[in-house]
């Protein structure tokens, strides 16, 4: 049995877990072993995420021998076998995606894609009020925010959309009695194409929407509540409990 010396590495997050579920259903249900290529794989892959600072410089972090142990982990919620401290994390991975391995790897192959795309970008930190993860991943949710945020992309948008068309496209709030340097101040950009076919290619005007600040967090909860991408349309009858908004 893997032996894990990285006491006090930060606790896995989804991304991790979903990894490392991956890598269990690539062993065959096999007991992992912190020398298997695939165990060493994965500890080299999580060591590659952007997240948890100082901590994923230390050679303890993630490691092989952490990597096998939490493979064990997964392994335990299927054969009731071996260890049985499992985190919560593993219990909620394994609840919703064990019984399907095909989304899984698909799941893996885009948060490896990320680690690829963000290489040369720190992730940003969020807001407290703004810390979402959706169903993706906190990779890709970061660079969900990361494009939204981007400053040529809100001030193109917002000179497409000026005069009567300045208005959010949840809500239909245009905020017209506000002077012209505050008014664009409510606004912001919402990516509205699917994170997980985005791509990292340039956003077009056409792939975003324009939100209130209160549309753009609402519909952020509501796509992390649901665990799925959720349309301006589902959006407006969620928050509004109306497939229209006020004119």
């Amino acid at each position: 049995m893997a032996v894990t010396r990285g006491h006090g590495n930060p606790n896995w997050n989804r991304d991790e877990t979903i990894l490392a579920l991956e890598a269990y259903f690539a062993l065959a249900g096999k007991n992992p072993s912190a020398k298997d290529p695939q165990i060493i794989a994965l500890s080299q892959t999580l060591r590659a995420l952007p997240y948890h600072g100082t901590a994923a410089r230390k050679p303890t972090f993630r490691n092989p021998d952490g990597a096998a142990f939490k493979v064990q982990n997964l392994r335990s919620r299927e054969t009731g076998k071996g260890l049985s401290n499992v985190s919560r994390m593993d219990r909620e991975i394994w609840e919703e995606l064990g019984a399907n391995p095909a989304e899984v790897t698909r799941l893996a192959t885009l948060i490896r894609a990320g680690i690829v795309a963000n290489l040369d970008t720190a992730p940003q930190p969020v807001d407290e009020a703004e810390d979402v993860e959706f169903y993706e991943g906190r990779l890709l949710t970061q660079s969900h925010i990361r494009r939204e945020r981007s400053a040529s992309l809100r001030k193109a948008l917002l000179k497409k959309r000026q005069g009567d068309a300045l208005h959010c496209d949840v809500c239909g709030q245009a905020h017209a009695a506000l002077p012209p340097e505050l008014r664009a101040a409510a606004f912001e950009a919402h990516h509205i194409v699917p994170i997980a076919t985005a791509g990292e290619g340039p956003t077009k005007l056409s792939d975003v929407a324009l939100l209130c600040a209160t549309c753009h967090r609402l519909l952020h909860r509501l796509i992390a509540l649901k665990r799925e991408w959720v349309g301006l349309t589902e959006a407006k009858a969620s928050i509004l409990g109306s497939p229209t908004p006020p004119p």
